[in-house]
């Protein structure tokens, strides 16, 4: 820093322009400047050691127009400066791959894993406050970079909440595998301690696979809650299902020829009845047998 002293008046020098002060002892450079009674700015130019701001530089002073000039440039620079750490990456996306993708809302998750066809999709839900998500944000980057045929989405639990509770997420940080026709393969919960069970899935699902049919992406009651859900914007029309009922057929002997129809059966005559002399030789015949005793 540098100070310029006047015969009315002292005007210190800093980054934000021209400002009035008093002299101090622990200045670096003092540099007297002769009285001048015109209204019009003065070139000076100041000399400071190498550290100085000003090292070689002029500076025109003048009235109240000049003051303003150097008011407008300091609070630019403040600007400039709340711009600068509001552009500061943020945790979740430090290290972050070219296959990995914040999601944006559900029509967003759900286009996401259907366009992935026979690809490894992981779903990780994180929250920017959750400590367990912090710390384990490093070694998914890391394991995404070494699987670039792995998809990896992230979906912030803080800016979509209704969407996580329509998919059942309560616990972070929380992971889904999804792999084409087969949809949802496994989800579970693990820490930054408990890393090995997130390898065991990668290696698990990740072989490759030739998978001809479309990708199912999120289940059916998944995608019914998501569009019965009216803080989001997704629509979603459930599938009509068909129900079949079968009816049970007793099975039908059919005996001859199918040419032939068929004919009932035959019902048994009437035995025919006796007659009075045949009655009279049954009575003789039985009265012979009983005498014969």
């Amino acid at each position: 820093m540098a100070k310029i002293i006047s015969n009315d008046y002292m005007f210190s020098t800093c980054n934000h322009g021209l400002l009035c002060n008093k002299p101090d002892k622990s200045s670096p450079v003092m540099v007297k400047m002769p009285a001048s009674s015109s209204k019009s700015a003065t070139s000076l130019t100041l000399r400071s050691s190498a550290d100085g701001d000003f090292f070689g530089r002029k500076v025109a002073l003048g009235g109240g127009q000049q003051r303003r000039v150097f008011n407008q440039a300091a609070a630019a620079s403040d600007v400039k400066m709340s711009l600068s750490i509001g552009k500061s990456l943020r945790w979740w996306e430090k290290g972050l791959q070219p296959n990995m993708k914040e999601i944006t809302g559900a029509e967003d998750l759900v286009e996401s894993l259907l366009l992935a066809g026979d690809k490894l999709v992981v779903v990780d839900f994180f929250s920017p406050g959750c400590g367990g998500c912090k710390a384990l944000h490093p070694k998914i980057c890391q394991l995404a970079e070494m699987n670039p045929d792995v998809q990896f989405l992230q979906v912030n639990y803080e800016d979509h909440k209704s969407m996580c509770y329509s998919l059942n997420v309560h616990v972070l940080p929380f992971f889904r595998f999804y792999r084409g026709a087969e949809g949802r393969v496994c989800s579970f919960s693990c820490t930054n301690a408990t890393i090995k069970k997130f390898k065991d899935a990668l290696a698990k699902h990740k072989p490759d696979r030739c998978g001809l049919a479309p990708a199912k992406g999120l289940e059916e009651k998944e995608l019914v809650a998501l569009g019965a859900n009216r803080d989001l914007s997704f629509v979603y029309t459930p599938k009509e299902v068909s129900v079949s009922v079968s009816v049970p057929v007793s099975p039908v002997s059919v005996s001859g020829s199918l040419s032939e129809p068929s004919l009932p059966l035959p019902l048994p005559l009437p035995r025919p009845l006796k007659s009075a002399l045949e009655k009279k030789d049954e009575s003789k015949d039985k009265t012979l047998v009983s005498f014969g005793r």
